[in-house]
C-alpha cells in the first residue's frame, strides 16, 4: 500500500506559491520561513517546465551536493514516479522525462560541474548559503541562449548577498518578490510557533519563521565586526589610489579555491578595495590575473605551507611563484583561533569597498563555527566550506601585523608619509 500511494504522489500548491508558478517574471526570489514547502514548489515548477518544453533542461542548485542528494533528490523522485517512461540517474542527480527533457540537481560547493551547460530555468535553493558569484559568472551565461529564468528561494542568514538581491527585487518590475512569514502565512499554526519559540531564541525565532534579515547569523565570527563597519560607514564604494602600493593576501588551494585580497594603506587605514577567487587553476593564471589587474605591487603574502617541497617536482610553490615574478613573503603561522581573534582586534582600520568586494562580504558574513550535530553544540573550528577561502586569507592579512619586521615598515612608511603631508602644508 505504500509504494502505491508514493507512486501516484501528486502536488498540490500552497497558496503562496501559484503566485510563483503563474508569474510571467523571468527572475523571482522567495523569502519564505522554515517549513513553508518552498523546495517542494521550486522543484515541482522546474518539472512543470521540463514536461511541457521538449528537450530543455533544469537545474537545482542547493548549498552542498550532499544536501541536493539528501533534500531533493527523493522529493523530485516522489513527485515524479507518476508520470510514464520516467527515467532517473542516481549518479548524476538526473530525471530524464520521456520528452527528452532532464532536470539535474547540483551542489553550489562545485561550482565547475554548472560550467558550458545551456539552460532553460535554474533555482537556487537556501541562496544565502551560496557564493553569491554563481549565478553571474557560471549560471547567467547558461541562461542566455534561451532566455531562462533564475528563482532564489531560501530563509536569510543576515544581510547578505540574498538580502540585496531581495531589496532589488522589491524595487524592479521584471521581478517577482515574496516575503512569506510564519506569523502571516497560517502554514503552521499558533500552537507549533508557540511551542518552537520557546526553545529557541528571539534572534533565531525571528530568522527562521519571521524571515528577520536582521538577525545575527549563530556561530559567525564577524557579525558584530561587519555590523559596526556599515554603522561606521567603512563598507562603502571608493577608488583605487594609482599613486599607492597595492598589497596582497593568499589563501592558496591545491585542489581548492584560491582567494586573493587587495589592499592599500592610507594613512593607519587598511582599504580592502579588490579581491579575486577561482579553483582549479595553477599558480602562472594568478600570476597573469595580477599583471592584467596594471597595480603597482609591495608586498605579497601566502600562508606558511608554501614553502613547502612538493614530491612530484622538488620545488615549492613559493619558488615557482618567484619564477612567474611574485615574491611572496609568509604570513606569521598562528593557531586559526588566535588569528581570528587579532583579525577582530584590526577590523576598526578595514574599510571595504562594497562593489568591487561583495563576494567577499558575503563570505565573510556566513563564516562560521562547525557544528556538532550530535552533541548540539558549535566546535572550537570553523567549518570549512566556500566562506573559508576569503576569511582565511583576511586572517593571513591580521597576523601580519604581528610580524615586528612588517610592523616596523609599515610604521617608518606612515611616519614618512606624515612628514610629507607636513612639508607640504607648510609651503
Amino acid at each position: 500500500m505504500e509504494k502505491n500511494l508514493q507512486k501516484i504522489k501528486v502536488y498540490y500548491p500552497r497558496l503562496w506559491s501559484k503566485e510563483l508558478h503563474e508569474t510571467k517574471k523571468r527572475w523571482i526570489i522567495a523569502v519564505c520561513h522554515r517549513r513553508s514547502g518552498k523546495t517542494t514548489a521550486s522543484l515541482n515548477h522546474l518539472q512543470r517546465d521540463a514536461s511541457k518544453i521538449d528537450n530543455s533542461r533544469f537545474a537545482y542548485v542547493a548549498p552542498t551536493y550532499k544536501q541536493a542528494k539528501n533534500i531533493a533528490w527523493d522529493m523530485i523522485k516522489l513527485y515524479s514516479r507518476n508520470i510514464p517512461n520516467i527515467q532517473y540517474n542516481e549518479a548524476e542527480l538526473t530525471v530524464k522525462y520521456p520528452n527528452g527533457s532532464k532536470l539535474t540537481l547540483y551542489g553550489a560547493d562545485n561550482p565547475d560541474s554548472l560550467r558550458g551547460i545551456g539552460l532553460w530555468g535554474v533555482v537556487f535553493d537556501e541562496y544565502s548559503q551560496q557564493p553569491s558569484n554563481i549565478f553571474t559568472e557560471i549560471i547567467r551565461p547558461a541562461l542566455a541562449d534561451h532566455k531562462g529564468y533564475g528563482i532564489w528561494i531560501g530563509t536569510p542568514k543576515g544581510k547578505n548577498d540574498f538580502y540585496k538581491l531581495y531589496e532589488l527585487a522589491r524595487k524592479e518590475e521584471n521581478w517577482l518578490d515574496i516575503m512569506l512569514k510564519a506569523s502571516e502565512s497560517g502554514i503552521l499554526d499558533k500552537a507549533e510557533l508557540e511551542d518552537a519559540r520557546k526553545t529557541m531564541t528571539e534572534e533565531e525565532y525571528q530568522q527562521e519563521f519571521e524571515c528577520s534579515f536582521d538577525s545575527a547569523i549563530k556561530g559567525a565570527y564577524y557579525v558584530k565586526e561587519l555590523a559596526l563597519a556599515r554603522k561606521e560607514g567603512r563598507i562603502i564604494s571608493f577608488p583605487h589610489e594609482k599613486t599607492i602600493k597595492v598589497h596582497t593576501w593568499w589563501d592558496l588551494g591545491v585542489g581548492d579555491s584560491t582567494a586573493i585580497l587587495f589592499f592599500q594603506q592610507v594613512n593607519k587605514e587598511w582599504r580592502l578595495f579588490d579581491c579575486y577567487e577561482a579553483s582549479g587553476e595553477g599558480l602562472s593564471h594568478y600570476a597573469e590575473v595580477l599583471q592584467n589587474k596594471g597595480y603597482v605591487y609591495g608586498n605579497h603574502y601566502a600562508p606558511h605551507d608554501i614553502a613547502v617541497r612538493e614530491l612530484g617536482t622538488g620545488k615549492s610553490r613559493m619558488e615557482v611563484a618567484k619564477d612567474l615574478g611574485i615574491d611572496f613573503n609568509v604570513a606569521p603561522n598562528l593557531p586559526i583561533d588566535d588569528g581570528i581573534n587579532i583579525t577582530r582586534m584590526r577590523f576598526n582600520t578595514l574599510w571595504i569597498d562594497e562593489d568591487k568586494c561583495s563576494n567577499f562580504i558575503n563570505a565573510l558574513s556566513l563564516y562560521r563555527k562547525e557544528y556538532n550535530d550530535k552533541m548540539g553544540e558549535f566546535k572550537d573550528k570553523p567549518l570549512h566550506d566556500w566562506t573559508s577561502h576569503f576569511a582565511d586569507a583576511l586572517r593571513y592579512w591580521g597576523v601580519t601585523a604581528v610580524d615586528s619586521k612588517f610592523a616596523e615598515e609599515q610604521n617608518q612608511r606612515f611616519e614618512i608619509n606624515q612628514w610629507k603631508q607636513t612639508e607640504d602644508s607648510n609651503k
